[in-house]
């Protein structure tokens, strides 16, 4: 299977950017902050015990019907209560119950169904054990030896909430406790999602289960005719390594003393938390809520037999226009919404890839259906942002700290840590533009939290001349966001060798807010900076 680096390399050599000068920090040179020094980590190794892995390939596929998570919905002003506990799933047929931890008993949780501009009230409840089965690494900051093993706090991704409700990643709290979060959901109709956000262990509690969706809803989407009901269905994506007695393994460096690894990927794809399942549909349209809840893969998601389907919505809901799609390409935290109609499918089965690998089965029923549905030719109106609108530009670079064998160690925004002063400080209303500087030879997916944005461009540049003298050079013309990303976002894929700007409208509320990676590893360690909106 293509790594991501090798698919954005190609995208870069369709471009005509193919000599990229990609260059990290030396680690040697990192400012001693916040306590510790450099760490050759590969320098002292254990031995760690790797227990023997699954092979997913060695089970039968599309035995298992496709999971469909419970849906739950606000009524009466009553708050919704959602239990944050340990439990055991079976992931395929053949295999043993897996220990997982989930919001609501399952993996992924609930989808919880809200209404545009109805205020819901959801009471977060941490009933997981107070020793955690994953392995944590106390150097990572805010995972130190005197916090708590197990810590939770939600973040409802997407979402424009007050700062109280966001999820920060400081406001954790210990199993036995509950946090009762609001969302004035005063936004448009989209697929959002929740996930734990603790500050220094949130990749182990997602990669151990702790996700689900949340989709918002407006009467303008409703009145469009797209396929709805039982012709919705939303498809999670995860992956995961798995020991042969099925429970999940989570890699570590070699050191016992710094057991962090930059990037995890597992073998497993799981679709709603099963591995390879099927799913019966009818020859007639289908509308896909996809959401990458992986921590560090990308998926770029087709059919067996190479035909289209259309892309109608991405991370902050309907695309201006329909989109015909052969693949789609989406990194973790991104959200896409698809189209695919099935009518002259009857009788035949057909595979979601990704890339060449198949992750599920569509199994298409015989017989004609009467499909009332429909793909208008306009779905919502999104007026671009002018680039004259912005009163602050900032420049913002994407860095890695290399170890002495040239190992990722670190990753940091514009340089600093997280616990360092805050340096943007939007104002309530206003418009800016962030250039989003990568100097590293990965692909970041680059989340703001409160806010909405759309993507300007993307352009290569001379990463050597800027770590020389912070100059940019361009080395090539301008690339516009693809007619998949046009819509309104809350994930940018920022590209190796590449400056990605956005235009971000600060429209929500003052208060302290968090913008990072969403590379899980890269996050904990410490891809994530504050952000403060200021009152005018």
């Amino acid at each position: 299977m293509p790594s991501r680096r090798d698919f954005l390399k190609w995208s870069l050599l369709g471009t005509g950017a193919a000599s990229l000068r990609l260059r990290a920090h030396d680690m040697h040179a990192m400012p001693k902050m916040g306590g510790g020094s450099a760490l050759c980590k590969h320098m002292v190794t254990d031995q760690p015990n790797v227990p023997r892995l699954l092979d997913p390939t060695q089970l039968k596929p599309f035995v298992d019907p496709l999971p469909l998570p419970p849906v739950l919905r606000a009524s009466d002003g009553k708050a919704l209560r959602v239990d944050m506990r340990e439990t055991e799933q079976r992931l395929h047929r053949d295999l043993s119950p897996t220990r997982v931890w989930t919001y609501g008993g399952c993996m992924p949780g609930p989808t919880i169904e809200v209404q545009s501009g109805k205020t819901v009230r959801i009471d977060w409840r941490n009933e997981l054990p107070r020793k955690h089965f994953l392995p944590i690494d106390h150097r990572i900051h805010g995972a130190e030896l005197d916090k708590p093993e197990v810590r939770a706090i939600v973040h409802v991704h997407g979402a424009s909430v007050p700062t109280a409700s966001d999820g920060y990643p400081e406001d954790w709290y210990v199993p036995g406790q509950s946090r009762l979060h609001t969302y004035p959901n005063k936004q448009d109709a989209a697929a959002l999602w929740y996930h734990d956000h603790a500050m220094g262990i949130n990749r182990l509690n997602i990669y151990a289960g702790m996700f689900g969706n949340l989709i918002l809803r407006d009467e303008h989407e409703r009145s469009l005719g797209l396929p709805q009901g039982e012709q919705e269905i939303p498809l999670t994506l995860s992956d995961r390594l798995l020991t042969t007695d099925a429970q999940l393994y989570y890699p570590v460096s070699g050191n016992s003393e710094a057991p962090w690894v930059s990037e995890v990927f597992g073998n497993a794809m799981l679709v709603n938390g099963a591995l390879l399942p099927y799913l019966d549909v009818q020859p007639r349209r289908y509308r896909f809520r996809v959401l990458n809840a992986s921590n560090a893969r990308f998926f770029n998601l087709k059919l067996r037999d190479g035909r289209s389907f259309q892309q109608i919505g991405s991370d902050q809901g309907l695309l201006p226009a329909p989109v015909t799609q052969h693949s789609v390409f989406i990194a973790p935290g991104e959200r896409v919404d698809l189209v695919i109609d099935f009518a002259a499918l009857a009788g035949q089965q057909i595979e979601l890839l990704n890339d060449a690998l198949p992750i599920m089965q569509l199994r298409i029923g015989s017989g004609r259906v009467r499909d009332t549905s429909e793909v208008p030719a306009v779905l919502r109106d999104v007026p671009r942002m002018p680039e004259s609108a912005a009163t602050q530009q900032r420049m913002l670079t994407l860095d890695s700290y290399q170890d002495c064998v040239a190992e990722p160690m670190l990753m940091l925004l514009a340089g600093k840590r997280w616990h360092e002063p805050v340096t943007e400080k939007p104002v309530l209303g206003s418009t800016e533009i962030w250039n989003l500087i990568n100097l590293t030879d990965d692909s970041h997916p680059i989340h703001l939290h409160m806010v909405r944005f759309q993507i300007l461009d993307r352009r290569p540049f001379d990463s050597g001349e800027w770590m020389e003298s912070q100059t940019v050079r361009y080395t090539g013309p301008a690339q516009l966001p693809s007619a998949g990303e046009a819509g309104w976002k809350d994930v940018v894929q920022a590209w190796p060798g590449m400056i990605t700007r956005i235009i971000v409208r600060f429209d929500g509320y003052v208060g302290r807010y968090a913008w990072h990676c969403h590379l899980l590893e890269h996050e904990a360690n410490e891809m994530m900076r504050p952000f403060e909106v200021v009152a005018a």
